[in-house]
């Protein structure tokens, strides 16, 4: 990294959640995991900004072995455009992270978003290294038991669903003190 250099971060959409960040938004060319209890909580919808964003700009999202089919319908009501979004499931994890590699590497994706059946943190170190050569964001979505788990990722945060919105507590973020929080409407 050159000194003085301000790493490319992007807008979250949450104005809460961007002044808890370094940079004020998502790493752009780094891992997020996102940990959570299970799918469905909003976790989706914390992307959903980015994701219309990224739409519109006609950069393709690509969407690695997702929990359910993305329905194309919801997407366009929350402004993603799906015709940019690309959905792949392999079926051996294996090839889902080698998929997760070269489209983070390859420089020509928006993002992308994995929820990986397993992996270790050699394969974590390969995705965060992809991220930052293609200069692409990467989002993981995983197990909250894996915040026990160190890992290379840039940012880390443990999802909570509530009765005002979806909590978001970093774990990890770099430049901060992991610890501070979030609710946010989703």
């Amino acid at each position: 990294m050159i000194l003085g250099h301000q790493p490319k971060t992007l807008a979250t959409g949450y104005p809460e959640l961007d002044r808890l960040l370094t940079g004020g938004g998502w790493p752009g060319a780094a891992l997020t995991e996102l940990l959570l209890d299970h799918h469905g909580i909003g976790e989706l919808g914390l992307l959903r900004p980015l994701l219309g964003q990224l739409g519109q700009s006609g950069q393709p999202v690509v969407w690695i072995s997702p929990p359910y089919i993305p329905y194309a319908p919801a997407l366009r009501q929350a402004q993603v455009a799906p015709e940019n979004m690309r959905w792949l499931s392999p079926d051996n994890p294996g090839d889902a992270a080698w998929v997760a590699e070269q489209c983070l590497r390859s420089g020509s994706c928006g993002a992308v978003l994995f929820w990986p059946k397993a992996v270790n943190t050699r394969i974590l170190r390969r995705l965060q290294l992809a991220a930052e050569q293609g200069e692409c964001p990467g989002f993981l979505f995983r197990p909250r038991a894996a915040a026990s788990q160190s890992s290379p990722a840039a940012l880390r945060l443990l999802l909570n669903a509530s009765s005002q919105g979806l909590g978001v507590e970093l774990l990890k973020c770099r430049g901060r003190r992991p610890g501070v929080g979030a609710c946010l409407a989703v």
